[in-house]
């Protein structure tokens, strides 16, 4: 973790999370992406989620701690999903057909999420509403 940067789990807060593509690119941009994102925010993954926002470059999610791990790990499994899934071709690229900046052929792949996300804790009657 780099110096100065502080998580506080273990006290039941909730965490206000953002977390951006790489780059900032807007990854996020077609319906299909943020379908395929919005499916994997569903499954199960033992937190409470009590709200989202999907933009084209990042997301913003306000969860409750899950009752195994934290939400570092559930971020990075999310993460993992949704890149994993986003990188699958459903048809072959035809010509005329956008090319996404991920899915090179003859390069290896970049990363889809930027490292790291910022996380608040929400533990105040004032901070919730």
């Amino acid at each position: 973790m780099p110096a100065g940067l502080r998580r506080y789990y273990g006290k039941g807060h909730l965490h206000f999370i953002t977390f951006s593509c790489y780059r900032r690119l807007p990854l996020l941009k077609t319906v299909r992406a943020r379908d395929i994102f919005v499916k994997e925010l569903g499954d199960e993954m033992g937190f409470r989620l009590l709200g989202y926002v999907v933009m084209p470059e990042h997301v913003h999610l306000l969860m409750s701690e899950p009752p195994r791990g934290t939400p570092s790990t559930v971020l990075q499994k999310l993460k993992l999903r949704v890149a994993r899934k986003l990188r699958k071709r459903t048809k072959p690229v035809c010509a005329g057909q956008m090319k996404l900046p991920f899915a090179e052929t003859r390069e290896p792949l970049r990363p889809f999420w930027q490292a790291r996300f910022y996380d608040f804790n929400v533990y105040s009657d004032g901070k919730k509403n």
